[in-house]
């Protein structure tokens, strides 16, 4: 009796956070929670892709453009992989990446890991495959990275949503942007990383940055609703064939300039142009992921001017060579995964120099075989220079600086009427730069026309409301721009409604002098002489009237 009373008397001594404490362990042990049954959570990764499964593995890609991810899946197929790139991503993607995926991701997760589920369901449910075989003959391969945000947990969302939708076990891939591609395979890797995996795998992408280009610059101009579009799947289908085949690539872009050069322009039209920049998925996807930005722009009466592959492979060779000449002067040299102890830095900075030529001479070359004239690759060290007194040049995770380096160079070189950033609702990278640093450069550039937009799947009225609206103002800009030209040239209606007619001046692939932003401006200025007997200083009175 004296003990239980003495045990009542310790009971009714305790603590509100000890009896808490006490009813949590309860309960844990009730629920089989208890520390001793706990063991800690493992995400098995499934890597594996054995050379003797090479055969029978079919590769599932994508995420890049159409162009590009067709392109690369000719490359691939060329030396020998069994490759399918996936459809571009849509609103039924969305549906699929929500109901499977975690709650509060952003946009591009949900459209690339919903677009993967809906491309096995319909292996499982349109084909007849069934579960073991899918994940026994197909992987998908992603790109992964550390960073600031949510995209170094990319891969562990498509397993998770992959074992949720009822494929455990299928196998990811993850090619990290800064350890390549040995740290995701493993030695008895079917992948052979060697000099032509990698050669094959660039020229798809230079490839299919190229023919964006020439796509986007062509058809605002068309005279032949479509058939811009139409030429471009023959030019893929005859580099997909040289890719795939191992072919010499120059007979096919030689015959693909000549389908590109056939098409009707005129560049007399007056269209505003406007740069798309941001978040690398949100800028580069074609589908419903951004509101399928591109051709909203170019159904409103707009140039495009889409940012390239190749320009992100130069800003990954700028980081390095930036960050080696920084470190170079330490101390000493650190031991860590960048550092340079051991490494020789000026052997290290011709590499990077050598990687930054050839990149550029191959691309040069591309593009003067495909007819793709005067098209410069960005400077990095210029656009670097512009920032740094806005955005630390330190400062990595989505573009790093070169939102602000891009806007300033856009309003400052007069090389489009507009400037729109567009990123997933939420995107801290993107976000913490066009809503903060982007309004301080609007202030000091007052003739930046700057629109920061977010997508989240849906929304997309309120997102076309608010383009419009700003690219009212741009085609004013515009406008403005061809007029000047007129005044200046000297040409009267009569003569401009001949220059229309006239296909010699109108080429597809022809390209102008740079000097103001409006390609149908810039026309006018290379043209040579005026208008035959034209007034300049009447013409000028009639458009003070008016």
């Amino acid at each position: 009796m004296a003990n239980a009373g003495k045990m009542e008397k310790t009971n009714d001594q305790l603590s509100l956070e000890e009896k808490l404490l006490q009813f949590q362990k309860e309960q844990e042990k009730a629920l089989g929670l208890d520390q001793a049954n706990r063991h800690q959570w493992f995400d098995p990764v499934p890597r594996q892709f054995l050379a003797k499964d090479k055969a029978s593995t079919t590769l599932l890609f994508g995420g890049l453009t159409m162009a590009h991810d067709y392109l690369v899946e000719g490359a691939l197929k060329g030396l020998g992989y069994n490759v399918k790139h996936l459809d571009c991503p849509d609103n039924e993607s969305l549906r699929f990446g929500k109901e499977f995926g975690n709650r509060g991701q952003c946009n591009p997760t949900y459209f690339t890991v919903g677009n993967l589920i809906k491309h096995l369901h319909h292996l499982r449910d349109v084909e007849g495959k069934s579960k073991e075989e899918i994940v026994r003959n197909y992987l998908f391969i992603t790109s992964g990275s550390c960073g600031p945000c949510r995209f170094g947990t990319y891969v562990t969302e498509y397993r998770k949503a992959l074992r949720d939708a009822g494929f455990d076990g299928f196998r990811v891939l993850l090619f990290q942007q800064t350890d390549g591609l040995k740290q995701a395979t493993g030695g008895e890797s079917a992948l052979k990383l060697d000099t032509s995996f990698f050669l094959s795998f660039l020229k798809a992408v230079l490839l299919g940055d190229i023919l964006n280009a020439l796509a986007y610059r062509i058809r605002p101009y068309e005279v032949e609703p479509g058939s811009t579009d139409a030429a471009l799947e023959r030019c893929k289908r005859l580099i997909y064939e040289a890719l795939s085949g191992r072919k010499r690539l120059r007979p096919a872009l030689v015959a693909s300039r000549r389908v590109l050069g056939a098409i009707r322009v005129d560049r007399t039209r007056v269209k505003p142009k406007v740069s798309i920049i941001g978040e690398f998925w949100a800028m580069t996807t074609e589908g419903d992921g951004n509101y399928q930005l591109q051709r909203f722009l170019e159904g409103e009466g707009a140039e495009v001017e889409v940012q390239s592959m190749t320009a992100w492979i130069l800003y990954l060779i700028w980081e390095g060579r930036y960050d080696t000449v920084r470190r170079m002067h330490l101390r000493g040299a650190d031991s860590g995964k960048y550092g340079l102890q051991g490494k020789n830095p000026f052997l290290r900075l011709r590499m990077f120099w050598l990687a930054d030529r050839v990149l550029r001479v191959m691309f040069q070359s591309y593009a003067k075989a495909l007819g793709l004239y005067d098209y410069h690759l960005p400077d990095m060290e210029e656009i670097a220079r512009v920032a740094h007194e806005h955005y630390n040049n330190h400062l990595r995770g989505g573009e790093g600086h070169m939102e602000v380096g891009k806007l300033i160079l856009n309003v400052a070189k007069r090389k489009v009427n507009m400037t729109i950033s567009v990123k997933p609702f939420g995107c801290m990278p993107s976000s913490g730069v066009s809503d903060g640093v982007q309004s301080l450069i609007t202030e000091k550039y007052p003739d930046a026309i700057f629109l920061p937009i977010e997508t989240t799947g849906d929304g997309a009225v309120n997102v076309y409301s608010r383009i419009q609206m700003m690219l009212f103002k741009a085609k004013q800009a515009a406008q403005k721009e061809f007029d000047e030209a007129l005044l200046k040239k000297g040409i009267a209606d009569e003569r401009l409604q001949q220059i229309k007619l006239c296909r010699k001046r109108n080429r597809a692939l022809g390209t102008n002098r740079h000097v103001v932003a409006c390609t149908a401006a810039n026309f006018l200025y290379g043209m040579r002489g005026g208008g035959g007997g034209f007034s300049f200083r009447r013409y000028k009175q009639q458009i003070q009237k008016v």
